[in-house]
């Protein structure tokens, strides 16, 4: 699925990547700013991004690039990306197809909230997520 990216554009070296070539990744609602979830990116992925212009992740537990939306449609057109200060971390601005990011069908993956020392989700799930998901 992986498309060629110019993974040796100078901008990618200003990213201070980890031990492991990976980023912090935050994708924002570009309308609302809410926070709709953290993921990390990798050199490939961050250019991908910028590229194609919808939010390409790497996946730790699968070790590959995931293109945000591949399975459930809920695709991340990308708005905006910004670097911090410490280049360690970076903000998509994004428009969430599907008013969804978690894959628990929820709009935010920050649904739970701490309370009297226990976390409650306070956020609904606007779709059941068998029915999102194909595993």
């Amino acid at each position: 699925m992986s498309q060629a990216a110019p993974i040796n554009a100078p901008w990618l070296d200003q990213v201070r990547w980890d031990a492991q070539g990976l980023v912090t990744a935050i994708a924002q609602d570009a309308q609302t700013q809410r926070v709709l979830m953290v993921a990390w990116m990798n050199r490939e992925a961050l250019a991908l991004t910028a590229q194609l212009g919808h939010a390409v992740y790497w996946s730790r537990s699968r070790a590959r690039l995931w293109h945000k939306g591949e399975e459930s449609g809920h695709v991340q057109t990308v708005r905006e990306i910004r670097l911090d200060c410490d280049g360690d971390a970076i903000v998509l601005q994004v428009n969430q197809a599907g008013g969804m990011a978690c894959h628990t069908g929820r709009q935010s993956c920050f649904f739970s909230r701490l309370e009297h020392d226990h976390w409650v989700s306070v956020d609904p799930v606007l779709q059941d997520p068998a029915s999102i998901y194909r595993s």
